[in-house]
């Protein structure tokens, strides 16, 4: 994890470097707090995936527990009638 000020953000081309090389966030400080994150973008969109599939995981899994739920058999037959598989 990389710590860098906020001055240092005239420098692009080395926070560019660093994102790329740390391939996670690089934390922007003011004062001594952080203010900012940067990230490469790659980085970002695999993180926004990530956080799609969690998502998604969690819904699935509350629709488990109220017991929305569809015997696979039935879901093969389903498809066949829907579909003609």
């Amino acid at each position: 994890m990389q710590i860098i000020p906020m001055r240092d953000l005239k420098d692009t081309v080395s926070i560019e470097r660093i994102c790329k090389e740390e391939n996670g966030p690089v934390f922007i400080t003011k004062n001594g707090y952080g203010r900012l994150v940067v990230m490469d973008i790659e980085y970002f969109e695999k993180l926004m995936r990530q956080l799609f599939e969690a998502k998604q995981i969690a819904e699935g899994m509350k629709d488990v527990e109220k017991g929305n739920v569809v015997d696979s058999d039935d879901v093969i037959k389903i498809m066949k009638e829907k579909y003609g598989f």
